[in-house]
């Protein structure tokens, strides 16, 4: 009973803060789409991170950590790889153009046709496989760890996710709804600090079991390195190449993600900000994976489903109590990525779609009706996809599903990496050439698929945005800009605690070799 008194009490304090900042009916869009354009740095650092934190995350890829060990951490340590492009390269070109979207970016780099095939290609994949996936993973997780307590709302567990993805959505699209991402960002600090907090007490509670840290090396030297042979089936050394582009995509061209740097107060607030949450990155890489790799030193293989980890974890050794708050983590990881997700597809679609091409003149409040509508539109496509998802899960329970779903949003994100690319490095891109190069991308997928179904899905990946994107590029004769002026610290402090972070992933990667 205590842990449904915590879980209520958190759902009561989210629910209160983001409609403290409930936007009026005479506010403006910049107010609703991106909080007045004035976010610090640390409000940057927090948000982001938590929107990147999924369910997923403690369930798949711990599940996957069980399964493949430390390898798994390159999912979460190389997205400083990303970061700093997106810092140091991205953004400085984001907030000279004063865009409220990346299409608006793409828009003027590549014209409106593209950046509309820019725009709905990403509100698809929003509205679908990301939603639905969060929705799904807080509602698993839920199921995992009190099923017994959630068996009133149905004896039937496929039901009984179902209905606790339903209630999951429909809370986390009502508060974005009415504070937009000031209420985001509000919840996101406090559901930041309440996954950190859960994540901390499970890793510790798995070290504590295994015997100690040291023993990660004693009892399960194997599963303590980074990089796997270039032949294992999932996760071989070479999908770091896959993984240098997919980096681009979510940290650099990912509008759940980018759009806290977008309303940062300046330059120097942004870059600091996405770099303070690259050293988060890792932190969370050890809350994360650890864990997962500790209860295979404890239990071997036995455990029959690998996204059992971490609900496995929490039944076996916390108290109740304890268990509340593990609880609030996961629906914090759940609905930070929940909310943003929202708040950026009703961005989308107010500023790329309607004001753009429905209503050319339309006001700051007409603006922010559209992207309302687009929340409760979306909220209907996301739990759709969420029991589609469900179905596949329990269709084949003994995956490691983290991997079904990147295979899945992969198909699109590569074609997103192709145009932002280009829109970057080309100087005069040949618009029908790198358009021409973003269709090509979702063939060039399949084919592969069907002539080497052995490849690994992030190598895959690789050649499909490489060849594509070479395409792009030749089809230009070349002509693209000088890659170090693309760089743009904003100090020469800024800079070199960039330097440091490159430097200090590259060191991970020698002595987690």
């Amino acid at each position: 009973m205590i842990d449904f008194i915590i879980v209520i009490a958190y759902f009561t304090i989210i629910l209160l803060v983001a409609l403290r900042g409930k936007i009026s009916a005479d506010s403006s869009a910049d107010e609703y789409f991106l909080s007045s354009r004035n976010l610090p740095w640390y409000s940057i650092a927090l948000s982001t991170i938590a929107t990147n934190i999924q369910g997923y995350q403690f369930l798949g890829m711990m599940g996957s950590a069980y399964l493949f060990g430390l390898a798994q951490a390159n999912l979460e340590i190389n997205a400083v790889q990303g970061i700093l492009l997106g810092a140091f390269v991205f953004v400085p070109l984001f907030l000279k153009e004063k865009i409220t979207t990346i299409t608006q970016f793409i828009s003027k780099k590549l014209g409106k046709r593209i950046a509309l095939f820019y725009s709905l290609t990403n509100m698809a994949l929003f509205a679908t496989v990301t939603l639905g996936a969060a929705l799904f993973w807080g509602a698993y997780a839920a199921d995992m760890v009190f099923s017994e307590q959630l068996s009133f709302l149905s004896e039937n567990r496929m039901i009984r996710i179902a209905i606790l993805i339903v209630i999951l959505g429909v809370f986390s699209a009502i508060y974005t709804y009415f504070g937009g991402l000031s209420a985001v960002v509000k919840t996101d600090i406090i559901q930041f600090g309440t996954l950190l907090l859960g994540g901390i007490v499970v890793c510790l509670t798995a070290i504590y079991h295994l015997g100690g840290w040291e023993q990660l090396y004693i009892k399960v030297p194997e599963k303590m390195h980074l990089h796997l042979p270039s032949d294992h089936s999932t996760l071989p050394w070479t999908h770091l190449f896959g993984l240098f582009f997919l980096n681009i995509n979510y940290w650099c061209a990912n509008q759940t993600v980018i759009q806290r740097a977008l309303a940062a107060k300046s330059v120097a607030h942004a870059q600091t900000g996405l770099m303070v949450g690259g050293l988060l990155k890792y932190f969370m890489a050890v809350i994360i994976i650890v864990p997962g790799i500790a209860l295979y030193g404890i239990l071997g293989d036995s455990l029959s489903e690998p996204d059992l980890a971490f609900p496995y974890l929490v039944k076996t050794y916390l108290p109740n109590g304890v268990k509340g708050i593990i609880l609030c983590g996961l629906f914090a990881s759940l609905m930070s990525t929940v909310d943003s997700t929202f708040n950026s597809l009703a961005t989308l679609w107010s500023t790329d779609v309607y004001a753009t091409y429905i209503n050319k003149k339309a006001t700051d409040r007409e603006k922010i009706n559209a992207g309302r509508k687009t929340i409760l539109f979306s909220l209907g496509t996301a739990l759709i996809m969420g029991f589609i998802l469900l179905y596949l899960k329990f269709d084949n329970p003994d995956s490691a599903f983290t991997h079904t779903l990147n295979n899945l949003r992969y198909y699109i994100n590569c074609g997103i990496v192709v145009l932002i690319c280009a829109a970057v490095l080309l100087i005069k891109p040949n618009r029908k050439i790198v358009l021409m190069a973003f269709i090509a991308s979702l063939p060039i997928n399949i084919a592969l698929q069907l002539l080497f179904p052995e490849m690994n899905y992030f190598l895959r990946a690789f050649w499909v945005i490489a060849t594509s994107l070479g395409f792009a590029l030749l089809g230009n004769k070349g002509e693209i800009h000088n890659l170090t002026s693309l760089f743009q610290p904003s100090s020469i402090r800024i800079r070199n605690w960039g330097i440091a972070l490159a430097i200090s992933l590259f060191a991970l990667h020698i002595i987690f070799h």
